[in-house]
């Protein structure tokens, strides 16, 4: 009879040879430790790892030693920095250790350079690419500036559901506040029945709930919503009300990445997109402007600089954690 270990072990143990690797490739010199005169171990000690990343030197033995311990995003983050990973590495020790990455600016691997380019194409329709948590992992400029300023926030607020609780400029442009977050939160739990054990799920949520009186009300209700498209109002401070059609189109296998679009379902709506886009391009020339170097100072090097864009390229979330609303 062959016995199958649970994949819990399987993990823990994989987890453990991949730590194992990284630190033998590593020389004392790297990290800016001593060699010393008798260094058997190839590479880096272990209690020189566990020093390095701030744990104590039994803790990170024990993890090599595919012990059935805790371990916080925060301790990953700390050895991985540690053992100089780089993004492929990393991504591969968190997936190990069925823990989210908390590093606000991992690059999102869905959003390419040609799906960046595609969303500076779509404008003046403002268009932005999330994941099934909401997170907004790239936009265009249009968009940026549609229900609030996106490029003035933290990455790590750049969520639709976030934003629908709890930023004041977000709640004030969507018509009909109340049924949207109702409706956006039960869409959130649909999404989430398939991420329920997941630390970045839980942690939005527990966040929601210390922040949002409102959103533990709605959240209670234990309502559940498909996805689907729906024709929204928006009033923009800068262009007025926009009636807009909003449509997702999945860039893999539902429920994943997604497409978001929001097309002007009236003529005036398509003008006042125009308007916005060209607002938002100047915005961005006069920042660029802002930040350009002051030509009475010399410099060492002489430089052209580029024409001004028509508008702004397509941001990364760069991105998060982490919206318009569904």
């Amino acid at each position: 009879m062959t016995t199958v270990a649970p994949r819990s072990d399987v993990r823990r143990h994989e987890l453990a040879e991949f730590l194992r690797s990284r630190r033998e490739r590593i020389t004392p010199e790297q990290v800016g430790l001593p060699r010393g005169r008798r260094r058997r171990t190839p590479g880096l000690r272990r209690e020189e790892v566990a020093q390095l990343s701030a744990v104590g030197v039994t803790w990170y033995t024990w993890l090599e030693q595919a012990r059935e311990i805790q371990v916080s995003a925060q301790v990953l983050d700390a050895v991985a920095r540690a053992l100089l990973l780089d993004a492929s590495e990393r991504a591969h020790l968190f997936a190990l250790a069925c823990t989210a990455d908390p590093a606000p600016n991992t690059p999102c691997p869905s959003v390419t350079p040609a799906l960046r380019a595609m969303l500076d194409q779509l404008a003046p329709f403002p268009a932005c690419v999330q994941n099934s948590r909401y997170d907004i992992l790239a936009y265009n400029s249009t968009y940026g500036r549609l229900l609030c300023d996106l490029d003035a926030l933290p990455p790590e607020d750049r969520n639709c559901l976030w934003l629908a609780f709890t930023d004041p400029d977000w709640r004030r442009s969507v018509v009909d506040h109340a049924e949207m977050v109702r409706v956006l939160a039960a869409k959130f739990r649909a999404s989430m029945a398939e991420h329920l054990a997941e630390p970045a799920w839980k942690g939005l949520v527990a966040r929601l709930e210390a922040r949002s009186p409102e959103f533990r009300e709605v959240w209670a209700r234990r309502e559940v919503v498909g996805q689907g498209a729906r024709a929204k109002y928006v009033l923009n401070p800068q262009v007025g009300l926009l009636h807009l059609e909003h449509t997702s189109l999945w860039l893999g296998p539902a429920p994943g990445p997604r497409l978001v679009t929001y097309a002007p379902l009236d003529e005036e709506t398509r003008r006042r997109l125009e308007r916005l886009q060209t607002l938002a391009g100047e915005r961005e020339r006069a920042r660029a402007q802002s930040t350009a170097p002051d030509p009475a100072v010399p410099t060492t090097t002489t430089t052209t600089p580029a024409p001004a864009p028509a508008a702004a390229p397509a941001r990364d979330r760069a991105p998060a954690v982490g919206p318009v609303t569904a």
